[in-house]
């Protein structure tokens, strides 16, 4: 039994809801050791069919326990609860999507003999899994993160490890639990909790590892990846500044419910996170108006209390950080027009700055906070021009009633995926996503996981 051990804080309340007995250097290169081994005995490989009934019942354990999960997940990472019921259905989902995968998974024939070199041959692939994976994951969706990283490398075939965020491990520890308790073998799969960054790197460092899953910030994601040894592949997902722009056509009935969902959902704690407002001069007034008066209504408080709509940040520190940004924002000539103000705990006002500058750190860094801010525009061009200004290029999103804007939208921004009329955190789960630039590598999603920790292998058959 280790001697190290994790306190988990619920960031609504500020109370202590586990100590956690934390993993060692030598535990954590264990249960990669234990992976390994399962994987490299090629007659302890679970068959697809046997996968495939495990999810099936892991669903069924889940759909008993969504309430369960919901509340872990806003008690754990402070998530308002409306929204943790939603991550709960969505991580559900998001198995029965990779047991579907898997289920119609198909390789090629290659077609030969259209040499005489080649005469004779019949060739085709199948889906191999790459071995095993580690995953880091993020505080800010620490059920459904989970599920897109560890759901994938089980439906493969790929033993996995799993670090989830030191602040948010509990939806973790339980949804790893169902996996058992649903027939999965605890060497196939299995947590690490450690908050230890030296521990993390040496994971990464590990032979023992295939496939590298990291979500979270941009600089440690990009910093670990050079540590990988040759030949481990990795898929990263960052964060951005995600702009979007509402023009002179935009119908303010959707846009402003829409952009207040994406800049405040989960209290600005997403990667694609609406920040970057730019708007039509023509329709600022009516705008700024609007919105500021929506933010200023919306319930802040304990994310377990179901009329909550924004609840806390992830710790007092982020909390500080963030009222920091806004200062100097002011400082440089930025206006508030809504909240700017920090709160008892972990909480801060949802807060709109018009017209920061772009050398301001709202402007031109990822706020993960409940922060938007407004910038004024006269030609769509100009909009174009200061949204893709960043390198991090992830979600963007445009408010138009106007069918050429839409094509010139979707050609100008550097970005993904662009979002007409929806905000830029908008996601289904079966949809790519990806972080472009220093925002990512590689495409995330269920499906496109399941192609990555996969290879096809291809057989030739010679006729005699």
């Amino acid at each position: 039994m280790t001697s190290l051990s994790l306190s988990v804080m619920n960031p609504s309340t500020g109370q202590k809801t586990a100590t956690l007995d934390a993993d060692s250097s030598a535990d954590a290169a264990n249960k990669l050791d234990l992976a390994w081994r399962r994987f490299q005995d090629r007659k302890r490989h679970i068959p697809l069919h046997e996968r495939i009934t495990i999810m099936e019942r892991l669903v069924k354990l889940m759909e008993k326990e969504a309430e369960s999960f919901a509340m872990t997940i806003a008690q754990d990472g402070g998530k308002p609860l409306g929204d943790a019921r939603v991550e709960a259905s969505r991580a559900i989902a998001g198995i029965r999507m990779a047991i579907q995968c898997v289920s119609e998974e198909r390789g090629h024939v290659i077609p030969l003999g259209h040499q005489a070199s080649s005469a004779g041959r019949l060739s085709f692939t199948q889906k191999f899994p790459r071995g095993v994976v580690l995953a880091f994951s993020a505080f800010n969706h620490p059920l459904n993160l989970i599920v897109h990283q560890v759901i994938p490398a089980f439906a493969s075939g790929c033993p996995c490890v799993v670090k989830p965020a030191a602040d948010t491990p509990l939806a973790c520890l339980k949804f790893i639990d169902a996996m058992y308790e649903a027939g999965v073998p605890e060497d196939y799969v299995s947590c690490v909790i450690t908050q230890d960054l030296d521990i993390a790197a040496e994971m990464v460092k590990s032979e023992k590892i295939a496939f590298f899953s990291f979500i979270g910030s941009s600089r440690v994601g990009w910093m670990l990846r050079s540590q990988l040894r040759p030949g481990v592949r990795c898929a990263l997902e960052h964060g951005g500044v995600a702009p979007c722009i509402v023009t002179d056509k935009a119908d303010m009935n959707i846009a402003i419910p829409s952009i207040l969902k994406g800049g405040f959902y989960h209290a600005g704690q997403v990667c694609v996170s609406t920040q970057r407002i730019y708007v039509d001069r023509k329709v600022q007034d009516e705008f700024v108006k609007l919105l500021s008066e929506a933010a200023g209504k919306l319930k802040v408080g304990d994310a377990a209390d179901a009329t909550t709509e924004v609840g806390p940040l992830i710790r007092p520190s982020e909390a500080d950080r963030v009222d920091e940004w806004v200062r100097e924002a002011v400082s440089l000539g930025g206006t508030i027009a809504a909240g700017g103000n920090r709160l008892e705990g972990n909480f801060y006002q949802p807060t709109v700055i018009l017209s920061p500058p772009a050398n301001a750190k709202v402007s031109c860094q990822e706020v993960f906070g409940p922060v938007v801010c407004i910038y004024p525009y006269d030609s769509i061009e100009e909009a174009f021009e200061a949204a893709n200004i960043h390198p991090h290029a992830f979600q963007a999103a445009i408010y138009t009633e106007d069918l050429e804007t839409v094509y010139a939208a979707y050609d100008a921004f550097d970005a993904s995926a662009v979002m007409v009329n929806d905000h830029t955190a908008f996601r289904d789960d079966a949809m790519p996503f990806a972080g472009l630039s220093a925002s990512g590598l590689g495409v995330g999603g269920i499906s496109y996981t399941i192609e990555d920790m996969q290879f096809e292998k291809m057989l030739v058959l010679k006729q005699r």
